[in-house]
């Protein structure tokens, strides 16, 4: 079903990767998709989960896939979709090989570490083209790289590059090439590729022979978890539609998949740089690949609150955990998150709380003033509070069904999707 005509796994124009955390979600974030196609939009979804997720969960990767193909039975989806094995390396691929179609190679660890200088010569050597003035089409100014220019980032990225293709070909050999989607990303490093760095990448990948689909890199900005984008949205803007432009000329110039598309990384949630991926998307006609996790286990926790009672106390013990343990939660997702600690309320205060109150504060809603990012964020990297509860939590998710997929389709539609691709979503 996911062919590209030749036999081989290919990745549709659209597509949006919806983590599901405790398994409990692919019916709601399917119907999601399925609402955007009776709008006009084929967005094809990709259930993403890391070894990390799944370590903590306690979960395997065999319970994505039998939980994804469960909800495109019941509901009938005729269209492709995939299921990635997020964040992989070398060390953790294997669990994935049997259940996943779509790989996100993660090399992030490999960046910056120098690669072998007889390589970066030979990658210079080998490329001649890259070095001097290069006109790109729809980039408003030349790049004007120097020698020393490329062998300073093949230095950076060479080696992780290496690392990309010492994985991909692990996965080939045990499910065959053209057999699964494969993704390479870049974003969880210190500093956002450039243009010209990305330009760089794409070539040294081209040199491997991997069939990258989708490559992820780091943008400029903070894109922290679960809360809208942190930066210049005018320099994003420009950034983004510079790398659209890049990935068309790398593509075309070294035979690059023609499919190959943007990734975006932490992409839930960044309401305020959608209109200029709608815009840039519209501008290239290219495709997109956006990832999504946490803002799906969000909403379950906003059902639960939502549906009061009971589940309103599990939601706030759910919070107090959190609160208890904030240091070693956060201290994972340091880089992607922002809390002041001294905005977030005490225990006291959310005990106090009605349902209306608590959602309030944990839904995305930036014109509501009860709204609390470092709340929202807390609970974001707080899964593993809701994990250590084993069934107490997985029982009230289907006690409070009714409330918790309602939240999860409505948030993933009408806050992603339609300003994302609809065509009367946004402009």
């Amino acid at each position: 079903m996911n062919s590209n005509g030749n036999g081989k796994l290919a990745l549709d124009k659209f597509s949006f990767g919806v983590g599901d955390r405790f398994g409990r979600q692919a019916e709601a974030q399917l119907r999601a998709c399925m609402m955007a196609a009776q709008h006009g939009a084929e967005i094809i979804p990709v259930w993403n989960k890391s070894n990390r997720e799944h370590v903590i969960i306690g979960s395997e990767p065999s319970d994505s896939r039998k939980a994804v193909d469960a909800a495109i039975g019941k509901l009938g989806w005729k269209r492709p979709y995939f299921v990635d094995a997020d964040h992989i390396r070398l060390e953790t691929v294997d669990r994935f090989i049997k259940y996943s179609d779509f790989y996100t190679v993660d090399v992030a660890d490999f960046i910056g570490k120098p690669a072998d200088p007889k390589a970066v010569k030979e990658f210079a050597d080998r490329h001649p083209e890259l070095t001097g003035r290069i006109e790109i089409p729809d980039i408003a100014e030349p790049f004007q790289i120097t020698r020393a220019d490329v062998e300073r980032i093949a230095g950076k990225y060479l080696l992780a590059i290496q690392d990309a293709k010492k994985i991909y070909s692990h996965i080939a050999q045990a499910k065959g090439e053209g057999h699964f989607v494969t993704e390479i990303s870049m974003d969880e490093t210190d500093s956002p590729q450039t243009p010209v760095e990305l330009l760089v990448i794409l070539t040294a990948i081209a040199d491997t022979g991997v069939p990258i689909q989708t490559i992820a890199p780091k943008f400029t900005g903070r894109f922290n978890k679960g809360v809208d984008y942190v930066g210049n949205v005018a320099q994003f803007e420009k950034e983004f539609n510079d790398d659209l432009a890049v990935i068309r000329f790398a593509t075309q110039k070294y035979n690059l998949p023609k499919n190959l598309k943007l990734s975006v990384h932490s992409g839930s949630d960044k309401f305020s740089i959608y209109g200029s991926i709608r815009r840039a998307l519209k501008r290239f006609n290219a495709g997109l690949h956006i990832k999504t996790a946490g803002t799906n286990w969000l909403e379950e926790v906003i059902g639960l609150a939502e549906a009061g009672g009971d589940g309103l106390a599990l939601a706030k013990e759910i919070y107090g955990g959190a609160l208890d343990h904030v240091t070693e939660l956060c201290a994972p997702y340091a880089t992607v998150i922002d809390i002041d600690p001294k905005k977030l309320p005490s225990k006291e205060t959310v005990n106090g709380w009605t349902s209306e109150q608590f959602v309030a504060a944990l839904r995305h809603d930036p014109k509501n003033p009860a709204y609390n990012a470092h709340l929202r964020q807390l609970l974001h990297v707080g899964y593993k509070v809701a994990a250590h509860m084993g069934d107490r939590y997985l029982d009230a998710l289907k006690q409070h069904e009714k409330f918790v997929s309602k939240n999860v389709t409505e948030n993933l539609y009408e806050r992603h999707l339609k300003p994302l691709f609809v065509s009367n979503g946004a402009s």
